[in-house]
């Protein structure tokens, strides 16, 4: 039984699909069904039962899962005590970041990490939330920079700061030229969203439905970048974060009142040992000096 047959294992299982496990992994889906299928020989059973595109396990992979999660924890752990005695600052640290902070606020200047700690093998990846989360469970992420909060008990949640929110509207619209806008102020309008599963997209219906503002959804996506084109055109509203303002070229922000804000952090698996890679780069985190521009 070898240690990579195990990653992927836990992948699959955690995905329910061997494709969005080959996916998340950066391998090919054949090269992953023949490694599980090696495992399920040495074991001398199967561990998933193939349902079209989505698998479950079965009674052997339910009991050999919780096991194979530990043993990748532990060498996770081993990895970083070992990077943590060495002089220096070296080692993987693999991060992953949700779509609305990546090419905003890690992207721009993850440059600069990289060439103050060049013996860092930074390895970075772009999910939603939930997938995130789970990843830093099964010991596939160091670490991910998301929204908070995060109710999970094996997780540990760390504040990095809070964002105002901000309307985005077309240059003619009538709330382009207020001040400050309340959410009530948005009923019926019609509102460009993120798809379910992107956590900013809680924080906005979760801010409407505070604000008891009824909004229609008439465009969802993956991307934010696709929205700023449609709003700037007059095709509808949306709601964004303070560090996405300098790219919504054509759009019109107005602050929204209320104290609207999305909190941005980090967690880690309660478990993990945190090496000197982690630790340089949460300090690198909150020594930015734009973090205070945002906040």
């Amino acid at each position: 039984m070898e240690l990579h047959q195990l990653r992927y294992f836990c992948a699959v299982a955690q995905a329910a699909s061997f494709t969005r496990a080959a996916e998340r992994l950066g391998i090919a889906q054949p090269s992953l069904s023949q490694q599980i299928g090696r495992l399920e020989k040495k074991i001398g059973a199967p561990l998933f039962i193939r349902l079209g595109r989505t698998v479950r396990l079965t009674s052997y992979g339910e009991a050999l899962l919780p096991r194979a999660l530990e043993i990748l924890q532990e060498i996770s752990e081993a990895e970083s005590s070992l990077s943590n005695l060495q002089q220096g600052v070296r080692g993987a640290l693999r991060i992953g970041v949700i779509p609305t902070i990546m090419p905003y606020w890690i992207a721009p200047r993850i440059h600069s990490f990289c060439r103050e700690f060049p013996e860092v093998e930074i390895q970075l990846s772009e999910r939603i939330t939930s997938r995130l989360v789970e990843d830093v469970q099964a010991g596939l992420l160091d670490m991910a920079v998301l929204s908070l909060p995060i109710g999970n008990p094996d997780i540990v949640c760390s504040e990095l700061f809070r964002e105002a929110l901000f309307l985005a509207v077309a240059e003619g619209h009538p709330l382009a030229k207020k001040k400050t806008v309340d959410l009530k102020e948005l009923a019926l309008e019609r509102l460009l969203l993120l798809r379910e599963g992107h956590c900013f997209r809680e924080n906005v219906m979760t801010a409407c439905t505070r604000a008891k503002a009824e909004v229609q959804s008439v465009f969802e996506t993956d991307q934010m970048g696709s929205i700023f084109p449609l709003v700037a055109s007059g095709f509808g509203i949306t709601l964004i974060p303070q560090m996405a303002a300098a790219s919504a070229t054509g759009c019109v922000l107005v602050p929204v009142s209320l104290g609207s804000v999305r909190r941005v952090g980090y967690i880690r698996s309660r478990r993990h040992f945190v090496g000197k890679p982690m630790r340089e780069f949460v300090q690198w985190l909150k020594n930015d000096p734009r973090r205070k521009d945002i906040s």
